[in-house]
């Protein structure tokens, strides 16, 4: 049958998307870019917050109306939205005839074998899965990039994510098949590696005894990458080990993004983050006094329960003292099954969309304060598409994929998506840079 996959949400769903995909080309089906030429559309599901299951909602209704018009034949869905609400969907949305929840999505090809013959399938699974390491994967990405995901779930159980009750404790995979797969990987012609998980710092707990990112960075840098970076670490398990290793070499990108959330003690307490403004600007200081042109990309909730005033301006305070790198901000988002959920003195949405505003305002004057002092130096820049026939657009290693900001490339040249090109900076702007070649 032909297959047409949508990924939505984060990388590591993207990961599960891929192994899918591998699983049901090593099968014999094919894949295809247009679902309109599909027979079986998949969408893989996003259920992190309002706005990511009103999108996965919205996708999952335009392919049961082409499904009602006979432009396809089967409608899967997969990911964290089916895994949180697998009866909802089927009464409300019936076009759906499967569901694949998280810890099954390895099941897929048996879902799409039975189709036939069955319809309204749900396979759920364990979300505390153990990992098979010979699920085969079809990566999707531009050929220069990929993600290698080291663990799957979480056990911070913050108070406002559902996390854990959809992707299960966190299970580290073993740094053999790591190893293997991201050689796998640069064969391919992978110039830029993107390890991610829930929590990165997290890696090798469960699985040795003992935190290991350090141990698999130093591994993974003998490999010869452009560039290696790393996603989603949570500042309490920030180590000086990690620092070092990321400064000793010189394809791991002097990038942290540090997901911080809040900076006053008693909201980050009610967040149950492990973690206080002290130690927060102690991790942030250790990291820039090893490191001194390290990017520091961060995440902050504004409107959560029991936010006052007082508590917003002490977090306004701390993104002015820091001066983020990078920073992006989203408002609490009330998700049902979470202590959050429970905790009294919610937010009006204006206030919370005001506070919103108001930080990202703060974050915006750093910004180009920043980007007005690497006007006049030269940067390494990976380019990733062309606009016109002298213009490009391409990243600094201190940039992530569809995160970050961006570079304009002024050049008559031709360049190619995955190149990389010296560029001197002529321009700034509140994010971005505009530059020339070298």
């Amino acid at each position: 049958m032909k297959i047409a996959l949508e990924s939505l949400g984060c990388s590591k769903n993207l990961v599960d998307a891929e192994i899918m995909l591998g699983l049901l080309n090593k099968k014999g089906h094919q894949l295809v870019g247009d679902c309109s030429n599909a027979d079986i559309v998949i969408v893989n599901t996003c259920g992190f917050i309002e706005s990511a299951k009103e999108e996965s909602i919205n996708s999952i209704v335009q392919y049961a109306e082409l499904k009602n018009e006979g432009v396809i034949k089967f409608l899967l869905v997969s990911g964290c939205l089916a895994q949180r609400y697998p009866d909802e969907l089927r009464s409300e949305i019936p076009e759906i005839d499967g569901i694949v929840g998280t810890g099954s999505y390895d099941k897929i090809t048996d879902v799409v074998d039975s189709l036939m013959s069955e319809c309204g399938i749900v396979e759920m699974g364990d979300i505390n899965f153990t990992f098979d390491e010979s699920l085969p994967r079809y990566v999707s990405t531009l050929p220069h990039i990929a993600y290698l995901k080291i663990g799957e779930g979480c056990d911070n159980n913050c108070t406002y994510c559902i996390i854990p009750k959809l992707r299960g404790k966190y299970r580290s995979r073993n740094i053999e098949s790591l190893l293997e797969e991201a050689r796998t990987l640069r064969a391919r012609g992978v110039k830029e590696l993107v390890v991610i998980a829930q929590d990165t710092t997290a890696y090798g707990v469960d699985l040795y005894g003992k935190q290991s990112l350090a141990e698999l960075l130093g591994e993974l840098s003998k490999i010869d990458f452009d560039w290696i970076r790393v996603m989603y670490s949570y500042p309490e398990g920030i180590t000086q080990e990690i620092v070092d290793v990321i400064e000793k070499n010189d394809n791991i990108c002097s990038y942290f993004d540090i997901p911080i959330q809040h900076a006053d003690d008693k909201i980050l307490k009610l967040m149950n983050r492990n973690t206080s403004r002290a130690e927060l600007t102690q991790k942030i200081n250790m990291i820039r006094k090893s490191i001194p042109d390290a990017t520091i990309r961060t995440t902050f909730i504004v409107g959560f329960p029991g936010e006052t005033d007082e508590h917003f301006e002490n977090l306004i305070d701390f993104v002015r003292e820091m001066k983020f790198d990078r920073m992006g901000a989203f408002t609490y988002s009330r998700e049902e099954d979470t202590p959050a959920d429970k905790l009294p003195n919610h937010l009006d949405e204006n206030i919370k969309t005001e506070r919103l505003e108001r930080l990202m305002m703060v974050q915006q004057d750093i910004s180009q304060e920043l980007n007005s002092a690497k006007v006049g130096k030269e940067f390494k820049v990976l380019v990733e598409d062309q606009i016109d026939d002298t213009l490009y657009i391409g990243r600094t290693e201190f940039d992530a994929e569809e995160i970050d900001s961006v570079v304009y490339i002024e050049t008559k040249k031709q360049l190619n998506a995955g190149d990389f090109v010296v560029v001197v900076v002529k321009d700034s702007y509140e994010y971005d840079l505009r530059a020339v070649l070298k």
